[in-house]
């Protein structure tokens, strides 16, 4: 298969493959503004926490070329709005936080030039951000590697590879690299209810690349660890706390009690940018909640009563203690993550 291009901008519109559609259509997402941006990640057109910090910065430049006519006042004025608006879109990814400070402190650093010299220089850092994405999922896929063995059979949560990340990505991109490695492995992708990221977007990524792929319903993954058909599992990660503590996908930290009560390595990896170092603990995450009809509705046919309650976490958090390691693009992080994770560099 050819190199899955989840997003690109042309100067004018950022063009995104649009995932609520796949695998039955592949169509493309246009942003001619930057609330199309802010509508894109709302919506999860775009998802996983490296793209949309990434599809963010874009939307900072399409705002710039957006209001590149108002005098200065008014432009500042209106930049800040995309800024807050942008940064709003999704609270628990913190990839789109840091991409918004980068975006905001380029602003100000531009803020002598003229309208078009800033579009410029907020471009210059959009691409300098999703190049070093693309970087630092390359390196992630290498050092994850070296904890996959030959033959292993791989269980992993939610969708975390090119549609998610730039580049190759950072769970699947460790499957990628051991699948290219010729080291026989398999894969077995939850269907991650209710949005289906894994059997839509992880089932079709897999099988376009003719990896080896089994998709199961959440509920059988704890079945499979107990009867020892799984090696190992790799999720991702959308904040990293600087004690450990990781939120991804909601049913993570289920996986990683049963991971943990049957002794199988449970892996999260992701980029260092996913690391949140002003947040002590996962305690301190703040945790998107969506909407009922995610959850009463399948591709808008109504399965549960109309007017039930409904609680639909996006995310939960998984415990330090229940992390065997956190593949990052400076190498594998082991406990005490504490201790790790202030070693780092950022």
């Amino acid at each position: 298969m050819g190199k899955i291009i989840a997003m690109e901008f042309d100067g004018r519109l950022l063009r995104l493959v649009d995932q609520r559609k796949l695998p039955k259509e592949h169509t493309i997402f246009e942003c001619a503004t930057y609330q199309d941006c802010v509508f894109a990640i709302k919506d999860m057109v775009v998802r996983g926490a490296p793209a949309i910090g990434a599809a963010a910065a874009y939307g900072v430049v399409i705002a710039a070329k957006q209001y590149g006519q108002l005098k200065e006042g008014a432009f500042r004025e209106q930049m800040e709005l995309a800024l807050n608006e942008l940064s709003a879109a999704r609270p628990t990814a913190v990839n789109l936080m840091w991409a918004m400070d980068r975006m905001r402190r380029s602003l100000l650093a531009a803020r002598s030039g003229t309208n078009e010299a800033i579009w410029l220089a907020l471009k210059k850092e959009a691409d300098a951000i999703i190049a070093e994405e693309i970087d630092r999922s390359e390196r992630v896929s290498s050092f994850g590697n070296a904890l996959v063995p030959e033959g292993a059979t791989i269980l992993t949560h939610c969708n975390t590879g090119s549609l998610a990340v730039p580049g190759p990505g950072t769970a699947l991109g460790i499957i990628r690299a051991a699948h290219r490695a010729g080291k026989g492995i398999a894969v077995y992708a939850d269907e991650t209810r209710p949005r289906l990221q894994g059997a839509r977007l992880t089932a079709w990524e897999l099988m376009e690349e003719g990896i080896p792929v089994t998709l199961i319903a959440d509920s059988v993954a704890a079945t499979l660890i107990r009867d020892g058909k799984i090696d190992l599992v790799i999720v991702g990660a959308d904040r990293i706390a600087t004690n450990g503590d990781t939120a991804n996908k909601i049913g993570t930290f289920m996986l990683s009690v049963i991971s943990r009560h049957y002794g199988v390595p449970f892996y999260v990896a992701a980029p260092i940018s996913t690391i949140d170092f002003g947040c002590s603990g996962g305690d301190r995450i703040v945790i998107e909640e969506r909407g009922p009809e995610e959850l009463t509705h399948i591709e808008g046919i109504q399965v549960a009563p109309h007017g039930v309650h409904v609680y639909n976490p996006a995310f939960d958090v998984t415990p330090a203690e229940n992390i065997s390691g956190i593949v990052t693009e400076q190498g594998v992080l082991h406990p005490p993550y504490s201790d790790a994770i202030a070693r780092l560099g950022h």
